[in-house]
């Protein structure tokens, strides 16, 4: 493994954060947008959480061959075809004409961004040391909640001046300069070392180790309920139920949404710089997760049961939610760290499957249960909180599973 110098550490990271923020920013936008395309598309809440989780359905569903290509070809390649594909993607969401027509752009829009976070991982993996990859992970992180902060109150601004589909023009554009200048910048990647791994062994092709892995099983349920739910809520349901719970207006709503993202951006920079120090004094990413998760269960009962009188607290409530399910963020390093550079690739990639096969699940399963909720004649209020009680209580089960299956990371601290 052949490690970059800490100048090219990060020239590495802030191009690929260029991606990953406008990945960020074309994931979460559909929280901003969901009142001006429920109007306009004559959507239910259902409906909303299909077209949001289309995203993720695109994006998870090249997870795993995207893992094999990554270890095989390296992040460069990968990410530059990936990229092409948002392009088109954003150019076709842009016109989009009728709700089928804007799931499938949406759905294009996903595959085409999947790669923004797991091509600089899996570089980080072969080129970085164990903390430096903790930090710059966080770092990747910080610059997704860049984008979703872009994509609240300045979306809010500009969409009454230029409308919505002038954005997904620029999104299109801003993308084919991130590519540019990914290709420009990233190192290429050696396939000899791929191929001397892959030799040394045969055992083991595709993702069968990944899968037998007990450490990567553990985390599994983890990283789809409560990692999930966390990219659920920020990058939707927050959002309505700011607005159908608490009474906010569209603009009240993004604003709530603006401070909930330029807190995380805080909180996932603090990671970054925080995480080689606690490393040192012996608080590894399990105990963090061990003794973090909990909090996210408190906070998100106080939300469900103060229901529509939080009032303006809400926002906060909702930071606080996000910023205590940061720790989920260690999740993935954690799998990273758990495997060979050779099978980082696939080892992230499957994990990103899951997390993301959980947002999917969440935020369709959430609007469903909303309507589901409504037609058995449960208020709005009371079916939101069916909803998110049922996800509260299937994140509980998760960890109750992480509790019980005794596996640890073999090389969280040797890598």
């Amino acid at each position: 493994m052949s490690l970059l110098s800490r100048r090219a550490c990060f020239t590495v990271f802030l191009v690929f954060a260029s991606a990953y923020f406008l990945s960020a920013l074309i994931r979460a936008i559909t929280a901003t947008l969901a009142p001006t395309l429920t109007l306009e598309f004559q959507m239910s809440a259902g409906d909303l959480g299909l077209l949001a989780g289309g995203y993720f359905l695109g994006f998870s569903a090249m997870q795993l061959p995207l893992g094999t290509w990554l270890d095989r070809y390296g992040p460069k390649k990968v990410i530059l075809c990936f990229l092409a594909t948002a392009v088109l993607g954003c150019l076709a969401f842009s016109i989009a004409a009728s709700f089928a027509t804007l799931l499938t752009a949406r759905i294009l829009c996903g595959v085409g961004v999947s790669a923004c976070l797991m091509a600089p991982m899996t570089g980080f993996r072969r080129w970085m040391s164990a903390s430096d990859q903790l930090r710059f992970t966080s770092w990747m992180l910080m610059s997704g909640s860049l984008g979703m902060l872009a994509s609240t109150l300045p979306v809010q601004w500009l969409v009454p001046v230029y409308g919505w589909r002038p954005l997904f023009w620029g999104l299109a554009l801003l993308v084919l300069l991130s590519a540019a200048v990914i290709a420009w910048k990233v190192p290429g990647w050696d396939p000899q070392h791929s191929k001397t791994a892959q030799q040394a062994n045969p055992s083991a092709p595709g993702y069968a180790q990944v899968w037998a892995n007990a450490y990567f099983r553990r985390l599994g349920p983890l990283g789809f309920f409560a990692y999930g739910g966390l990219v659920a809520m920020q990058t939707l349901w927050a959002g309505p139920w700011m607005i159908r719970v608490t009474g906010f207006s569209p603009l009240q709503a993004a604003t709530g949404l603006f401070w909930i993202n330029l807190t995380m951006l805080f909180t996932f920079w603090a990671w970054g710089m925080a995480m080689p120090w606690l490393i040192r004094r012996g608080l590894d990413a399990e105990k963090l997760i061990t003794f973090g998760i909990p909090t996210v269960f408190v906070v998100l009962a106080a939300i469900i049961l103060l229901g529509d009188a939080a009032g303006p607290w809400i926002v906060a409530l909702w930071t606080l939610f996000c910023m205590c399910s940061s720790v989920c963020a260690l999740l993935q390093s954690s799998v990273g760290l758990a495997f060979p550079d050779t099978l980082a690739g696939r080892a992230l990639s499957a994990y990103n499957l899951i997390i993301f096969a959980g947002v999917f699940v969440v935020q369709w399963g959430i609007g469903a249960l909303v309507d589901a909720g409504r037609s058995i004649g449960l208020s709005q209020t009371g079916s939101f909180q069916l909803a998110m009680s049922v996800f509260l209580a299937c994140s509980a089960l998760s960890y109750v599973y992480y509790l019980a299956t005794k596996s640890h990371n073999p090389l969280q601290h040797t890598a």
